[in-house]
């Protein structure tokens, strides 16, 4: 996918370059390994009363999961959407990745003295399998239309208003995310249909307070990059392909 043509584009020096391109890899590896924990540890849930206001009930996963969309929209917003995809693909690949170790790791037997018995491994990872083929259809859907809304918006501001695309991509891409994750969860009956619309609620509640959370974040990590990087103007791009 090319850059986009509204976004101005800035060429470094190859000593900036090489630090550019080290940011980026520390970016997509938070990137990756958030996805993958999330896809871990789904199967533990929570609640949590915000200021006495709403009681939430989600699972652990969710703690992990929105900070891969503000990650992708940090990249987007220095790197362009190319490299925002390049990290989304990332993140299939190493998704997959782990589950075969799961899978593997799973068929080795345990011996006796093993802190943890055959049957313990397999009820904490036993719907890890249909968890991460659920999260990957969610998230591939989530995370391309999250970099897509960013940069609709993003044109359409001409470059400006970071807090308004961050959150409204977020918004979008969220929400799509939920109920899909939600609806294939249930399918493979992972979690019972009565528990669909409470977690549904729930879930996207969390993640609109944290997309709004997250947006000082936004701002310093893309300010920060940019002033490091010496980018001026609104919605300028570092130049890492040639």
């Amino acid at each position: 996918m090319q850059d986009l043509p509204h976004a101005t584009v800035t060429v470094i020096s190859a000593k900036h370059r090489q630090k550019a391109e080290t940011l980026y890899l520390i970016l997509a590896a938070l990137f990756v390994t958030s996805l993958v924990t999330s896809n871990l540890i789904f199967q533990k849930f929570f609640h949590w009363n915000l200021l006495g206001l709403f009681n939430f009930e989600l699972s652990v996963g969710i703690i992990a999961y929105p900070i891969t969309f503000l990650l992708t929209d940090i990249v987007s917003e220095v790197f362009g959407q190319r490299r925002a995809n390049k990290v989304v693909v990332a993140g299939i690949f190493a998704s997959f990745f782990a589950l075969m170790i799961i899978i593997v790791s799973d068929l080795a037997p345990a011996t006796e003295w093993s802190p943890i018995s055959d049957k313990e491994f397999s009820k904490a990872f036993s719907f890890t399998y249909l968890a991460v083929a659920a999260s990957l259809a969610a998230y591939l859907f989530a995370q391309f239309l999250d970099v897509q809304v960013f940069h609709f918006w993003k044109r359409l501001t001409n470059g400006k208003h970071l807090w308004l695309r961050n959150n409204l991509s977020t918004f979008t891409s969220q929400f799509v995310d939920t109920i899909t994750v939600l609806f294939l969860l249930c399918i493979f009956e992972i979690i019972e249909w009565h528990l669909f619309g409470m977690l549904l609620l729930n879930g996207f509640l969390f993640k609109v307070v944290f997309a709004l959370l997250d947006t000082p974040f936004a701002y310093l990590g893309v300010y920060g990059l940019r002033w490091y990087f010496g980018l001026k103007g609104h919605g300028t791009e570092l130049r890492l392909d040639d």
